[in-house]
């Protein structure tokens, strides 16, 4: 039976895990530095690595993608394996903690890595599809922020499409909305011609 207080536990635990902002901590531990305040100044693994080296940004992509399945694999632990509305509710609180970190004055990434995480756990053919769609994209323009947002665009359609569970496609959703709207700084400048690009100039 699902207790208020275990629900309650599974909730904040799933917050706390996406809020360690893992990649300020990496920043810090091995350049000294405040991520917030080289690159594009966003909390993630991307500004990691164009700021940092590729080395630092491919931990911190793997340590915040690890949040979002611990969170996963708590509420599971917690509730069993087919509460997947108890899962996808982790997982979604999860990006929210990494999103808007408590530990840095509610300033954090954008919610990608992390996301990945949760769907790799919940529904690992969803993710490939999408990471398809992001890999892609990437290959053709070189701009990782456009490879995300049109893999966000299409996760909603792809959960309905392969999986069908309600609580999984209201994950899509929120994920999706996440993701794009913590990109529209990205998309401004990708119609002015000034999105930087893999294997790119920082851009000013």
């Amino acid at each position: 039976m699902i207790t208020s207080g275990a629900l309650v536990l599974a909730g904040a635990g799933a917050f706390l895990l996406g809020a360690i902002p893992f990649s300020w901590i990496l920043a810090r531990l091995f350049c000294g530095l405040d991520i917030r305040t080289v690159g594009s100044g966003n909390v993630g693994a991307t500004n990691v690595a164009r700021s940092l080296g590729y080395g630092i940004g491919v931990a911190a992509l793997l340590l915040d993608a690890a949040k979002g399945v611990a969170a996963v694999l708590l509420a599971r632990y917690l509730f069993g394996v087919e509460a997947i509305t108890a899962q996808a509710t982790a997982g979604g609180l999860a990006v929210l903690g990494h999103n808007f970190t408590p530990f840095l004055g509610f300033r954090g990434g954008k919610g990608v890595a992390t996301g990945a995480g949760v769907l790799g756990t919940l529904a690992p053919l969803v993710l490939l599809i999408c990471l398809g769609v992001f890999t892609v994209t990437v290959a053709l323009s070189r701009m990782v922020a456009l490879g995300s947002v049109l893999a966000s665009a299409a996760l909603p359609p792809v959960a309905w499409l392969v999986d069908g569970h309600p609580s999984l496609i209201a994950l899509a959703f929120l994920l999706a909305a996440l993701v794009i709207i913590r990109h529209r700084g990205n998309l401004s400048r990708m119609m002015s011609g000034r999105e930087n690009r893999l294997g790119g100039r920082e851009k000013t």
